[in-house]
């Protein structure tokens, strides 16, 4: 076996560093070398555009993707939530890590504690200003908020974070995954519930890409691989898949492990909240391409296709 370092490709955020070094770390403890290679990606070029704006999530994850493909780098490290369901043919999710808290987390200024959600809101007038850039996030909260005004944010978590305790913002709505994982969970003031926010799909997971014919990374890296994660990925990417994927849409999707099943619930909702389709389905753990197709047949039935459809159109 070839003594070269694996080499890690990943965005050079604070977060995307963390998945990285925690990646190299594992394999390191197993008996590899490991080199961290930072790229460059569409999204964190792009800081000063709202998502919505930008069409796709291949913004994050195109060039590191690139890298892959040419052999520059041997595993790319993404946050699974930042990944297309159009993987390239050469590549494949070789192993997911086990997931963080997947639920969104509504974060107030520095020094507003609440310890629920009635508290948080009751803290917000009813002209807060609330930054999110997300139409999943948004289409979701306005009922929770009425009145309220969600304004798009860039920036990684603590340029976020910064904004909101100069008085940019009133709330923020970010991931409870990266807060805690950057040491800044007890930021959150409230931890939305699936049924109140149903997450992004893969939101928590960190997904390690490699080239199909790479094995010897592929050796290195299936023994980090934690099969609850790899499910409830498939499940989620599958609902993705089957509705058309694509740009960014109020579309949110988590599979849960329950009782030796896997219990899936998503939701589609149009982008002023009128509208909200939600299907639900439980099923044999190790079915998760299955369930996720079903599923995505339960909300296409119910009407999903055309409101998601009227998103694009908008878009």
């Amino acid at each position: 076996m070839s003594d070269r370092p694996i080499r890690i490709g990943t965005r050079g955020s604070r977060l995307a560093l963390w998945q990285a070094q925690t990646v190299g770390s594992l394999l390191e403890s197993a008996g590899a070398r490991t080199e961290i290679v930072r790229i460059k990606t569409g999204g964190d070029r792009l800081q000063t555009r709202p998502l919505s704006e930008t069409g796709t999530k291949a913004l994050f994850v195109k060039e590191i993707e690139d890298a892959l493909l040419d052999n520059t780098v041997d595993v790319a490290v993404h946050s699974a939530k930042d990944m297309t369901v159009d993987v390239p043919d050469r590549l494949e999710i070789a192993a997911t890590l086990p997931r963080e808290d997947a639920r969104d987390a509504l974060v107030l200024p520095a020094g507003r504690p609440a310890t629920s959600l009635d508290s948080a809101l009751a803290a917000l007038s009813g002209g807060a200003s609330i930054g999110t850039s997300s139409v999943r996030r948004i289409a979701q909260l306005i009922p929770l908020l009425p009145g309220a005004t969600f304004a798009p944010i860039r920036g990684n978590v603590d340029t976020r974070l910064q904004k909101l305790d100069a008085g940019e913002f009133d709330a923020l709505i970010l991931a409870c995954a990266g807060m805690r994982r950057l040491g800044v969970g007890a930021r959150i003031n409230a931890a939305l519930a699936f049924e109140t926010c149903v997450p992004a799909p893969g939101q928590g997971i960190i997904a390690i890409q490699i080239r199909r014919d790479d094995g010897r990374t592929r050796a290195a890296v299936e023994p980090l691989h934690d099969p609850a994660a790899g499910r409830a990925l498939t499940a989620e990417r599958a609902v993705v898949e089957a509705l058309g994927g694509g740009c960014q849409l109020p579309l949110g999707v988590i599979a849960v492990h329950d009782a030796g099943e896997l219990d899936v619930q998503a939701v589609v909702i149009s982008l002023d909240g009128a509208t909200v389709i939600r299907a639900r389905r439980r099923g044999p753990f190790d079915k998760p391409l299955v369930l996720g197709r079903q599923l995505a047949s339960d909300l296409t039935s119910a009407g999903a296709g055309e409101v998601l459809e009227a998103v694009r159109r908008a878009q």
